[in-house]
């Protein structure tokens, strides 16, 4: 599943030179977390409720004066709690992602980067969409037929170029079995590994044989994982 397909595409933005104030209200009013700041169609930064709140929370008060500012969250702090505008106050650049790529890509960002969305853009940085966690969970409360459907089409057809005909894919409670036989050792772990990656999958057991140097049958070993 790529990001295209989840991605929300009426998306609210700020330039960077909208009021500090009125980049808060849009946040409250429209129940999100973060804001592209947006210029000439482009993503330059996004400005998050963290970055409200750093202005809300001022200097520590254990480190005061210039100490306070250089060293509480960075040298950053000081500009963000003298910001009035969406730009000042932004946190740049901005960590997004393209149309193209897997969902699973997606959530490990979010994860590694501690945020909550991601903008979506083309090769140019323009502003195609935003996707967020909330999409990721949804689309793992898939049905065990649009998860067989994803693994034996998109994933062993278009993206490995194995016939599904030479493997079976048996998906319940989103569990996945996986039986067959493959030309090499490489195919077998690939549709594994990347079976795990599917939106919806709990776990996979792989029982597919391949064929080594000297033509003699061989198969990975049992495995299930949760993800």
């Amino acid at each position: 599943m790529k990001v295209e397909t989840l991605m929300t595409t009426d998306v609210k933005t700020v330039t960077p030179g909208t009021p500090l104030r009125e980049t808060a209200r849009i946040l409250a009013e429209s129940g999100i977390s973060g804001l592209p700041v947006v210029e000439d169609g482009k993503v330059v930064g996004v400005v998050s409720e963290a970055d409200i709140l750093i202005k809300e929370r001022g200097i520590n008060p254990s480190k005061p004066g210039v100490l306070g500012l250089l060293f509480d969250h960075g040298v950053s702090t000081e500009a963000k709690l003298r910001a009035h505008t969406a730009g000042e106050a932004m946190t740049a650049p901005a960590i997004t992602i393209g149309p193209g790529r897997p969902a699973s890509e997606a959530a490990a960002r979010m994860i590694d980067e501690g945020v909550n969305r991601l903008p979506v853009v083309d090769d140019a940085g323009t502003l195609l969409g935003i996707v967020s966690r909330a999409d990721l969970v949804r689309a793992f409360v898939r049905s065990d037929a649009e998860i067989e459907h994803e693994i034996r089409e998109d994933l062993i057809l278009r993206t490995l170029w194995i016939s599904p005909d030479r493997i079976t894919v048996v998906v319940s409670n989103g569990e996945v079995k996986l039986f067959g036989r493959v030309d090499a050792k490489h195919d077998a772990e690939l549709v594994e590994s990347l079976a795990r990656r599917v939106p919806g999958v709990i776990s996979v057991e792989s029982d597919i044989a391949w064929i080594d140097e000297d033509e003699r049958p061989r198969r990975t070993p049992e495995a299930t994982a949760t993800r």
